[in-house]
């Protein structure tokens, strides 16, 4: 490994010596050493403008006047001139701004750094920080984001998620967590995001194939959650994060508490959740045409509990920074009693209205530890980044042994697994990232290499997936040339090689075979030992154009994504979806075209976006319904294979604001998503989980309240979600619904701290309805019915200088 980063490192040098552009680089800060993101830096005579990012960093390069003036400029900071003369190559600054104490009548602060973001970058970016979490909070992190047009989830009861972009998730998403890839159990539509979202800081939404960047597993998009700046030298704070439903009694709290003295600074955070069974606007629901009446309208078992472990630690100098982030997420979760299994009907109804908050089988256990060491160097007109991580997930599902098939009647008492441990996953993940930023004239320049190694064991009674190794490794260069100063060129390409092997799996009971015309009991070979090398070479190439109030991307590339071992490898009952799944150990990896734009057009009290998008898979991997039922080891449920088809996709998020009045606004987020298969035994049809096309109409009221009580709003949110009629069995039609929701807020200042207060009541009017691509649609299972959400953050500080 130290071979390897030397190695690098050289490289890196090379390409500083090759790069002698007259060039300044520095950071602005404000009157506590602390940096100031956004601030806009002019040279005159070099007619060259740039923002500084969240570091408070900025750079100029092929600069060719030597003598200029540089002009800072930030709302709330009085503007500086610096005379530069730019005799040397490289010069670092060190800028600090005093606060400015002119009183304006009315100020409109744009968020310039995502402005830039959309500006630089060909994909589709959308931008979401912790207020918008509070402002939108739900059961999990997907459920906050939802919002974002382009954007859903597979909900998984009231506490769990997983991510969909433009209707493809599972592994086709890739969650970026500080710098390396979240590995979970993500195969799974009943296996949630071990993310908590009261930690979250930043979070950019990659709408759009990112696999030229993050390789594998980014076909859809990405979600980068962005580590937390550190805090101001000398200081010492935090906050305590309150939040309280009513829908399905939950309680919890986030506590943060954080310090600096010069170099040092940490970072603690814990947080906890408890809730219980959730309600729904109905007395009974229909598991396979068996009526399963709930109690208070509850549904049975869905209870669970959340806590969430955060440490940081890190080291700041002038020109590098390391950090070393620790966390651990475990959380306990039930399983809808009735839709589990393969007997809906031997649930013990007394035992589980007990009480709306035990939990009792089947359940899940999930524990999730993660391990990042972030280190940056600057050097020259180069910024290397290097991510080390370590990641264990470790899952266990309980439930009441049921035999089928051969298994014996009564679990064997000498078995050294317990007897209600139906599956067991653990996952151990080491993961490398190297990145070198370098700017070259007009180029901004970025090559790197990621490094990946899995190892998978499993356990329990039941078996699904067999064990595996995987190891995967690729390297990219991707370069912006800054043509003129309003078109951006865009170019990447990448190399990604991947291996993977699965293990034999054998019965630990035997069933009769035939063999040589003679029946026989033996254990069955259930998973054959298989290793398999793939590799693929993808590109990107986009534009951002900028005129005036127009801006206009766009960006055509390919993508790929390797088989996961449940496609390969997968031959047992998943009781979640009552079938029985086969894979396919000769599948190919998935290729993906795709052609994205993005339009909009920015008017002083209106603003409209339009981003549609087109999607050719060659070979898209899916679980195709068969004919044939499974009644030696799946008790007689339908057999689903793994194959592929040619698929063709498209679609479009439109976007629209208007300033109605100085603090009355409107907006209305759209999206719409088609898609259908070009080939194979299901020829004609969409893909699963597509979501319907979709409205919101939101009105937001932003009144002036003065001083002590600050960023007050009030909210209300139409959503208007169409039938979905283009489905693939076994997939049901979902009526359409509509749905209220309202948000109110405000900052109220209480020794001269904001304590944030943020109300929400979701579906307003307890309507019933169903999500396309919800875990329980196929068993016509509705949403939550009203739920009332008070969250409060209190932050304070003990030492501030």
């Amino acid at each position: 490994m130290r071979k390897l980063y030397i190695v690098m490192w050289l490289m890196s040098i090379s390409f500083a010596t090759s790069a002698q552009s007259v060039s300044i680089r520095g950071i602005i800060l404000n009157g506590h050493d602390r940096p100031i993101a956004g601030a806009t830096l002019r040279l005159a005579k070099n007619n060259k403008i740039t923002t500084t990012n969240d570091e408070g960093l900025f750079r100029f390069t092929n600069l060719g006047v030597k003598q200029d003036t540089l002009m800072i400029s930030h709302v709330g900071f009085a503007p500086q001139l610096l005379a530069l003369s730019l005799d040397t190559l490289q010069q670092a600054l060190h800028i600090q701004l005093s606060p400015s104490l002119q009183q304006l009548d009315e100020v409109v602060v744009n968020d310039s750094y995502l402005e830039r973001i959309r500006q630089e970058e060909s994909l589709n970016v959308e931008l979401v920080n912790d207020s918008f979490i509070r402002r939108n909070l739900g059961g999990s992190l997907m459920h906050s984001l939802e919002k974002i047009p382009g954007v859903s989830l597979i909900g998984i009861g009231a506490g769990q998620s997983k991510p969909l972009i433009r209707g493809l998730g599972f592994n086709r998403v890739v969650v970026i967590d500080k710098g390396i890839k979240h590995q979970g159990q993500q195969w799974g539509a009943d296996h949630g995001l071990e993310i908590d979202q009261f930690a979250l800081y930043k979070a950019e939404i990659i709408k759009g194939a990112a696999s030229y960047m993050y390789g594998s597993d980014a076909m859809s998009g990405a979600i980068n959650i962005q580590p937390k700046p550190a805090p101001e030298k000398y200081s010492l704070g935090g906050t305590v994060d309150i939040i309280c439903k009513t829908n399905n009694q939950l309680y919890g709290t986030s506590v943060n508490l954080y310090g600096r003295h010069h170099y040092w600074f940490f970072d603690t955070r814990v947080s906890h959740q408890a809730y219980g069974d959730y309600q729904v606007p109905t007395d009974t629901v229909y598991v396979y045409d068996f009526a399963v009446d709930l109690h208070e309208q509850k549904l049975r078992n869905t209870a669970g509990k959340e806590t969430n472990l955060h440490f940081t630690v890190g080291y700041i100098q002038d020109n590098w920074q390391s950090a070393l982030y620790l966390s651990s997420n475990f959380s306990k979760t039930g399983f809808f009693a009735n839709a589990h299994g393969l007997e809906p009907r031997r649930v013990d109804r007394a035992l589980h209205d007990r009480s709306s908050r035990d939990i009792l089988h089947p359940y899940q256990n999930a524990r999730h530890f993660k391990m990042t060491n972030r280190s940056t160097f600057y050097e020259g007109d180069h910024m290397l980044e290097l991510d080390l991580g370590y990641q264990r997930n470790f899952r266990q599902e309980y439930n009441h042994y049921v035999n089928h098939g051969y298994m014996p009647a009564i679990y064997p008492e000498e078995m050294a697994i317990p007897s209600d441990l139906e599956r067991e996953f653990e996952k151990d993940i080491y993961t490398l990232n190297f990145k070198d930023y370098i700017i070259i004239a007009k180029h901004s320049l970025l090559w790197g290499i990621n490094a990946e190694h899995q190892k998978n064991i499993i356990n329990g009674w039941s078996f699904l997936i067999p064990s595996f190794n995987q190891t995967s490794w690729g390297a990219f260069v991707y370069d912006k040339y800054q043509w003129k100063p309003n078109l951006l060129f865009h170019a990447a390409l990448r190399y990604d090689y991947g291996q993977i092997q699965l293990f034999p799996y054998q019965d630990w009971f035997t069933s009769e075979v035939e063999e040589e015309g003679e029946l026989i009991a033996k254990k069955v070979s259930r998973a054959q030992e298989l290793s398999r090398e793939f590799n693929s070479l993808i590109w990107s190439v986009g534009l951002n154009y900028s005129e005036n109030k127009l801006n206009l991307k766009a960006n055509l590339g390919k993508s790929f994504r390797l088989p996961i071992a449940k496609e390969l490898g997968a031959n047992g009952v998943n009781y979640h979806y009552f079938s029985y799944e086969r894979g396919d150990a000769d599948l190919d990896p998935e290729q993906s075209y795709q052609a994205d734009i993005g339009l909009s057009w920015q008017e002083k009290k209106w603003s409209v976006s339009v981003s549609p998008f087109f999607n050719y898979f060659s070979n898209y991997i899916y679980l195709n319904p068969t004919a044939e039922h499974d009644y030696l080891y799946g008790a007689g449920n339908q057999v689903f294979e793994y194959t592929q088809s040619k698929v063709v996709r498209y679609g479009a998020e439109v976007e629209f604001d208007w300033t109605i009045y100085r603090n009355i606004s409107l907006e209305v987020l759209g999206e719409y998503l088609y898609a259908r298969q070009l080939s194979g035994d299901k020829k004609g049809y969409t893909l699963p989980f597509s979501p319907p096309p979709s409205v919101v109409f939101g009105l937001n009221w932003s009144p002036d309240t003065g001083e002590a009580v600050q960023h007050t709003y009030l909210s209300i949110d139409y959503r208007y979600a169409l039938r979905q009629n283009n489905i693939v069995p076994p997939e049901k039609k979902t009526p359409a619904y509509q749905l209220l929701n309202i948000q109110a807020g405000t900052e109220i200042l209480f020794q001269n701290e904001p304590i944030a207060l943020n109300l929400q009541i979701q579906n307003l009017l307890n309507t019933k309805y169903m999500k396309h691509n919800s875990f329980y649609r196929l068993i016509e299972l509705p949403e939550p019915g009203r739920n009332f959400i008070l969250s409060i953050k209190i932050p304070f500080t003990i030492i501030n200088n």
